[in-house]
């Protein structure tokens, strides 16, 4: 039988913030490069746009929309996820129904410069610091569950929308996200979230050494090199990740492998990104962050040196394999770091920082491929050379030090070994 102080112990509130944290991401699509690629191709047709000028007209907006990331941190810290969630989120429903019915390239980088600010930089920074403020002993695994649901919310949206784009066009299909984002979203945030855990289990934030462990500010975590180290890793994988989303037909393409292929690794590597959710998610919560990252890397490496040598099937399935299981291992990783090393105190700032490299990066992964091909002819040497890098930061992240001051009392012990 069960014992009724168990019956009536309530539900930690932190877990439906989880929730609405995820489906915050989710919101994020339209102003992500998968979501937009689902009308990419009817919104060149319908606005007469060659493929460079919109190729430039993204990266613009990716490098204006990244700056969004910082102001965004700042309001999270000043007035709250919930204010910010909702406010963000109707913002870009607005943009996105105002997308819909754009004519022109003028006002198109306008909008989607919103799209990337409202959505890919503020939007994914609220969301994150929703969980990193209500989690501290259980943080990673919190943000396990959190990629994992995130993840399924993904799969689940991105063939709605696409299958909304097939059936009644470019225009509809965002309008419709739009007013979800508005409607649907905004409302659900205003009236759901809470910011502040108040009703935190015993121990989740322990009392007088967490007021003193609360947080370092902004600029003491730029001060550490595993800041940048992890800040950089993640980075790598987003300019890896965009580059080779944006070009990979071409890509495989290249290697001999026609479309289906393609849309084959689409499959696998969301998959795959799943299970490295769920790997990385449970081993995050006792072990270490840093060789959790740094084996991301190796695995990073090897499925780039591995990619201009794909010639059967099953090689290119195997790739898939491998960079989805890094990139859910890179998921964890940077939804569970910041708070874990840094606190809560100024978490927004933070993640805000770090978001902001990752923006950069991936704006500048589908240019940094094409220009390889410009020179070269190939992709190879861009893989080569990526390479490398990857696996400089795979040794950075296994070797650097990290912050152990800002974590919970019984984590400061066990970070020296684990951390």
């Amino acid at each position: 039988m069960v014992p009724s102080r168990v019956l009536r112990r309530p539900t930690y509130y932190g877990w439906l913030n989880l929730g609405l944290a995820a489906l915050a991401m989710v919101g994020t699509l339209p102003g992500r490069t998968q979501g937009l690629g689902l009308v990419t191709e009817p919104l060149l047709r319908d606005l007469a746009i060659d493929r460079v000028r919109f190729a430039e007209i993204n990266l613009v907006a990716t490098l204006v929309g990244s700056l969004f990331c910082i102001g965004v941190g700042r309001l999270i810290d000043r007035v709250g996820s919930r204010l910010v969630l909702a406010v963000v989120s109707a913002c870009l429903g607005v943009v996105v129904l105002a997308m819909s019915a754009a004519h022109g390239a003028g006002l198109l980088v306008a909008l989607i410069t919103l799209t990337r600010g409202f959505g890919q930089s503020a939007l994914s920074v609220a969301s994150l610091a929703l969980v990193g403020k209500w989690f501290s002993r259980r943080l990673s695994l919190a943000m396990g569950i959190y990629a994992v649901v995130m993840s399924i919310g993904f799969m689940t949206a991105f063939p709605v929308v696409g299958a909304a784009v097939s059936r009644s066009g470019w225009r509809a299909a965002w309008a419709g996200v739009g007013l979800v984002l508005v409607f649907v979203l905004a409302p659900v945030f205003a009236l759901f979230v809470r910011s502040i855990p108040r009703d935190a289990p015993a121990g989740e934030f322990p009392g007088a050494v967490a007021a003193r462990l609360e947080g370092a500010t902004l600029g003491e975590a730029l001060r550490t090199p595993a800041f940048w180290v992890f800040a950089l890793a993640s980075s790598a994988y987003g300019l890896v990740a965009s580059g080779i989303a944006l070009f990979n037909e071409s890509i495989l393409a290249e290697r001999g492998f026609d479309a289906a292929t393609y849309y084959r690794t689409l499959v696998v590597v969301a998959v795959a990104g799943l299970l490295g959710n769920f790997a990385g998610g449970a081993f995050a919560e006792r072990g270490s962050l840093k060789r959790l990252l740094a084996a991301s890397m190796i695995l990073l490496a090897a499925s780039l040196t591995a990619l201009p040598h794909l010639d059967t099937q099953a090689q290119v399935m195997a790739y898939a394999v491998v960079m989805g299981v890094a990139g859910g291992f890179v998921m964890v990783v940077f939804f569970a770091f910041w708070g874990r090393a840094y606190g809560r105190a100024n978490l927004g700032r933070i993640q805000g920082a770090a978001q902001i490299l990752t923006v950069l990066a991936s704006a500048v992964g589908p240019l940094l491929l094409a220009q390889c091909v410009a020179w070269t002819g190939s992709y190879a040497a861009a893989f080569y050379a990526l390479a490398v890098v990857v696996a400089a930061l795979a040794v950075a992240a296994a070797l650097v030090p990290v912050p152990a001051g800002v974590l919970p009392p019984k984590s400061i012990e066990a970070a020296i070994h684990a951390v």
